[in-house]
């Protein structure tokens, strides 16, 4: 019988390997894992932990495997972000609003990740509502990274919102997690925690039973250790949903398949607009040693221009309230979740939703009704869709001449917590490099690449076509493979 800490250094695909060899079993490997969950509780990571459900679905794995039934991902146990509707299990959004809600039904990526033979190993901690860079904002208190600074053991942030998944996934805590990306909440994260994270096309991954933030924005992706397992979790994830009338009716490629490791003759794209001021010497260094990793493989590298780059983060952050001021009303005290009396109905309204929802959210709300509001919806909101608009034109423009774009991920590495929470516009400055692609729908992957001169992880972000997931997966690999990323997290030495 392999040894706990064996088993959970697997990643996805080598796990899946050993299951199918008859190495291990599914029940060992879950045993594996649900001692990593209570081995993490001092990091945060999860809000709900499912230890007896996770043992019984092993079994059952192991049952079907018995019977040549073996899913995509049979045996394999995950986290899931909070933010998915699990049937019975309770689901809160990181917030206090949704407090004792179990819900009757199950998101479809969700489902599909059962019917392919996942296993449930817990929900995942998260900014609230999925608000956040940082993962301070959930109800249920901040998520720590596993990561430490050299000489420095002051906690530091797992990056937001799907900071609890990047520290389960890093901290060997879960083979894989799902995440939630709605300006960079898969990305940012696992640039922070040195993970994979990646975000499909908008529409790839059915948003159906995932609480909404911004409905033109979220997309639902895997976070974790490699660019395969990556490939393989968004294979169980990905798929055409009737439910969800944003899902696309396209078939779902086999995006392992993809990772042929040959990217001769592709053109790579530098977008001279993400050099902006202020960037660290060592990201903007590893940008370009990144460059240099996929010149060598034989692929070339071309500048292009995005011009209007620099409008993307004021319109996500005119966009995004506006959509979560509309999604966010359904909270009211009434059908689900806490509820606060008062001597009216509108009185039981305003103090459900007044101690129900945190700053972050109330801020975001506020914002978000304000431009939504007569006399300012063509002002601000109607001007920010035409710079969407506007910005997905100059990724289409850049896909004339390019396959994929090469940037950093994130303009920093971890920060310590409590950091910027005081400034609200510094946090939302680490979207800078995700925001754009979320604006435009487009598939985006960080890769790990190199470490900071403090020990922390560093990210590159690869941007790509619409619906062409294969070629940013393949061309990630190559990466992943120069890169040769092998650090480990302080907290896995404790």
């Amino acid at each position: 019988m392999a040894a706990n800490g064996e088993l959970t250094g697997l990643g996805l695909a080598e796990a899946r390997d050993r299951l199918a060899g008859g190495e291990i079993t599914a029940r060992e490997l879950a045993e594996a894992h649900v001692a990593a969950v209570e081995a993490a509780r001092p990091l945060n990571a999860f809000i709900t932990e499912t230890p007896e459900r996770a043992l019984e679905m092993a079994e059952a794995s192991d049952a079907r495997r018995a019977r040549g039934e073996a899913g995509l991902l049979e045996g394999l146990p995950l986290a899931i972000k909070d933010l998915f509707c699990t049937e019975g299990v309770l689901t809160t959004a990181g917030s206090h609003i949704l407090d004792g809600f179990h819900p009757a039904y199950e998101s479809t990526v969700t489902a599909k990740l059962w019917e392919a033979g996942a296993v449930l190993l817990g929900k995942t901690n998260l900014d609230e509502f999925a608000m956040g860079s940082s993962n301070m904002t959930s109800f249920h208190g901040p998520v720590e990274n596993p990561w430490r600074r050299q000489g420095d053991n002051r906690p530091l942030v797992p990056g937001g919102s799907s900071g609890g998944s990047a520290a389960a996934v890093a901290a060997r805590a879960a083979l894989g997690a799902t995440g939630t990306d709605t300006g960079g909440s898969i990305r940012q994260p696992a640039a922070f925690s040195g993970l994979v994270g990646f975000k499909p096309t908008y529409g790839r991954c059915s948003r159906w039973g995932v609480v909404a933030f911004a409905s033109s924005l979220d997309q639902p992706g895997p976070l974790t250790r490699s660019v395969r397992d990556a490939a393989l979790m968004l294979g169980g994830m990905a798929g055409h949903d009737p439910k969800d009338s944003t899902s696309v009716e396209r078939p779902v490629p086999d995006y392992e398949a993809a990772l042929t490791g040959d990217v001769r003759g592709l053109k790579v794209g530098i977008p001279k607009e993400y050099l902006i001021d202020g960037m660290p010497g060592e990201i903007e260094t590893l940008w370009r040693r990144g460059a240099d990793w996929l010149r060598e493989a034989g692929a070339e590298i071309v500048e292009v221009g995005l011009p209007h780059t620099k409008y993307a983060l004021p319109a996500y952050y005119i966009i995004a309230p506006a959509e979560a001021s509309s999604n966010l009303a359904r909270y009211d005290g009434v059908r689900y979740g806490l509820r606060v009396e008062g001597d009216s109905l509108i009185e039981s309204y305003e103090a459900t939703r007044g101690q129900g929802f945190g700053a972050e959210v109330k801020r975001r709300v506020l914002i978000g009704t304000y431009v939504l509001s007569a006399g300012y919806y063509d002002a601000y909101y109607n001007k920010a869709r035409r710079v969407r608009s506007v910005i997905a034109r100059d990724f289409g423009q850049a896909f004339e001449s390019v396959d994929v774009l090469l940037t950093p991920t994130a303009p920093s590495a971890a920060f310590a917590q409590g950091d910027k929470m005081d400034d609200p516009i510094a946090m939302y400055l680490n979207d800078v490099f995700t925001v754009p692609a979320s604006l435009a729908g487009l598939p985006a992957i960080s890769v790990p690449a190199g470490l900071d001169p403090d020990g922390l992880p560093l990210g590159l972000h690869l941007i790509g076509r619409a619906f062409d997931e294969e070629t940013v997966l393949k061309v990630a690999g190559v990466l992943e493979e120069a890169a040769g990323f092998e650090a480990a997290p302080a907290f896995l030495a404790r």
